[in-house]
């Protein structure tokens, strides 16, 4: 009985590749390392990400999300921010001419609630008390990114 084929060589060799498709999972801490890893002075991205398996448009992406804010960095490996200061404005209340007082009945008010404004690229944040920090940042980074 002979075996007849299409194919004149037949197959001698096959060879299974595994590993291969897998999709890790990073979580936030882990990118928060990496980006933080690939800020240092120096650092080329391609090494950092070939250093913990992940390639560098990974990382690039990573590197935008937190510069926009999506990916939260630790506050003390925040590359080139540095504490500062900017004066505080106290503007004092608003006066209403006589008139206009006089004309409206007095009304029992309450007090403002504490508030700060932060004008940065014709955007005007106001922070009342109690305010959500981390929110807070969040916003102030997006508008930091903001052309």
């Amino acid at each position: 009985m002979d075996d007849h084929s299409d194919d004149p060589k037949p197959v001698r060799r096959v060879e299974v590749i595994t590993g291969m498709g897998r999709r890790r999972r990073w979580s936030d801490e882990e990118k928060a390392r990496i980006v933080t890893e690939s800020f240092a002075p120096g650092a080329v991205v391609a090494e950092v990400a070939r250093r913990h398996d992940a390639r560098a448009q990974q990382v690039h992406g990573w590197r935008r999300d937190a510069r926009e804010g999506r990916l939260v960095l630790p506050a003390e490996e925040r590359p080139n921010e540095s504490a500062s200061f900017v004066p505080v404005v106290i503007a004092p209340p608003e006066q209403h001419p006589a008139a206009t007082c006089a004309a409206r009945p007095p009304r029992a008010s309450k007090p403002a609630a504490p508030m700060i404004e932060i004008e940065a690229k014709g955007v005007v944040v106001r922070v009342r008390d109690g305010a959500d920090v981390l929110l807070v940042e969040a916003v102030l980074r997006v508008l930091r990114g903001r052309t």
